[in-house]
């Protein structure tokens, strides 16, 4: 490589070809990776594999991409070694569909050494099989490197993860460079989960609603995607997608992943997310790091290992999920929060929802930086994975929902107050419901200054009244608003319109 960090040849070119490579063992069955992981297996009481991994988090403070940060000879040099070792470490590949949209499916090529044949096993169940298409994306895993780095070459759809043997780096790292590539062709990659919910309005007609929910990690976006709604045929709600998807331009929403979702499963209770439980315990499941004892028996309440704990579970063993992960057209957007002064629901106007999608408030939880779990955050479109201006992802995010006339809601998943109000599943649940049914009845509260229900069907909503719960109300509601603008005045890309706009 030159001094300028050209090389001779183009950066995946100079990756080795699977079906030749003597080093490398291309595309075998999940049955195979599976025998080939069994020095790392505890088997389960339910028969699933169960693994333990050193690294139990995603290393974002060692991520570093070449759009947003100046790559020195270093950065380089750990980009080559990953290649080199492509060329004489025993190596699995697998290659895997990200995707079926035809304007967004994208072929994914890993490479990982064979002692870790569990990373493959475990995001091989995610995906599709690639049917011999080229690759699009590429990523290189070799969790025995002396140095923890993540390098990504968006221009070439390459990542380096060098010195972790997290399995959600492995599934990041693509679903990473998804939404970038969706954002280069004039849609916007989302965080989020989709469903399609199809229930009767006010006059007894059938209407079907796509919903798209945006949250980080452990905020509930998986137990509400994938949640039944407790209705009845002709009615019904169906998962399309959990963790990544893409809005376009025309209003659709393509899914990434066709095979499997990768959810926490600390606290996860038969009880109150009875379809997730089910999948999570079915054979075909892969736990990472789940507290499971040695004759199999699994703890899901239980942080043995990490808060952060994992499966890997099938769509098919999901009754509310969809044969299709792409929604047609996304008519609610719900931003999920966890701050303590915002109420159940609230319904949001163009530039509300923008700002919304700019403050992306949350929690902080073991997925990210483990050493913060609990603190309040701000993470743009609660999506920690952005390539480029965050600034610009905002304004493009309020061009798409003005065009495509989307309704946009933010919903708290928390509590109210200093704990004194749990927002639970039940009433999450019911808000979505009543949404898509165009049933809930709104006013604008000048104290709140946010539009919110007056009346729920099935909820007592005035019992959830945010200022009934806070001590010193107006005084705190002005300094998170204080705060709201401070933090948008940093993004100099970000419309004034949208600056102006804080809730």
């Amino acid at each position: 490589m030159s001094e300028t960090g050209t090389e001779s040849r183009p950066l995946v070119r100079q990756l080795p070809d699977p079906t030749t490579a003597s080093n490398i063992r291309y595309n075998p069955s999940l049955e195979e990776l599976r025998e080939l992981a069994g020095p790392d297996e505890t088997t389960t009481e339910f028969g699933s594999a169960s693994y333990v991994s050193e690294f139990r988090s995603r290393s974002s403070d060692r991520t570093k991409n070449a759009v947003d940060h100046e790559f020195d000879d270093r950065d380089h040099d750990l980009i080559d070694t990953a290649v080199d070792a492509t060329n004489d470490t025993e190596l699995l590949c697998v290659d895997r569909l990200m995707g079926r949209h035809p304007e967004a499916t994208f072929c994914c090529r890993l490479f990982v050494p064979v002692d870790h044949a569990r990373i493959a096993y475990a995001w091989a169940s995610l995906f599709e099989p690639a049917d011999g298409q080229d690759p699009d994306l590429y990523t290189v895993q070799l969790p025995d490197h002396d140095e923890t780095a993540i390098r990504i070459r968006p221009d070439t759809g390459f990542t380096a993860v060098l010195g972790s043997d997290y399995t959600g780096e492995a599934k990041k790292s693509f679903l990473r460079l998804f939404m970038y590539r969706i954002k280069q062709q004039g849609g916007l990659g989302l965080h989020a989960g989709s469903k399609r919910v199809r229930v009767r309005d006010d006059d007894g007609e059938l209407r079907t609603v796509g919903q798209v929910f945006m949250g980080l990690s452990a905020t509930g976006k998986s137990t509400l995607t994938s949640h039944g709604c407790w209705l009845e045929d002709p009615e019904d709600a169906s998962m399309l997608q959990d963790d990544v998807c893409g809005l376009l331009s025309d209003g659709s929403v393509a899914g990434s992943e066709g095979e499997g979702l990768f959810i926490k499963t600390i606290g996860l209770d038969e009880a109150e997310q009875p379809e997730l439980y089910e999948a999570a315990t079915a054979e075909s499941a892969i736990l990472e790091n789940v507290a499971v004892d040695d004759d199999g028996t699994v703890h899901f309440e239980e942080d043995r290992y990490t808060a952060n704990s994992r499966a890997i579970i099938q769509r098919d063993e999901l009754e509310s999920a969809d044969e299709e992960i792409d929604l047609d057209r996304m008519d609610q957007v719900f931003f999920i929060t966890r701050n303590p002064l915002m109420p159940p629901v609230a319904k949001l106007d163009e530039e509300q929802a923008a700002v919304a999608f700019m403050l992306g408030e949350s929690i902080e939880t073991s997925a990210g930086d483990p050493s913060r779990a609990g603190e309040s955050i701000r993470v743009v479109g609660t999506n920690p994975f952005i390539i480029g201006s965050e600034g610009e992802e905002g304004n493009i995010f309020h061009e798409l929902i003005n065009i495509l006339d989307i309704d946009c809601y933010v919903i708290n998943t928390g509590y109210l107050g200093q704990k004194s109000k749990d927002i639970g599943v039940t009433e999450s649940v019911t808000i979505l419901t009543e949404a898509a049914r165009g049933t809930i009845e709104w006013t604008r509260d000048e104290r709140m200054e946010l539009t919110i229900p007056d009346s729920v069907p099935g909820l007592d909503i005035e019992d959830y009244y945010v200022p009934d719960h806070v001590d010193d109300y107006d005084d705190a509601l002005a300094d998170l608003r204080a705060d709201r603008r401070d933090y948008l005045a940093e993004f100099d890309e970000l419309r004034e319109e949208i600056t102006d706009a804080v809730y």
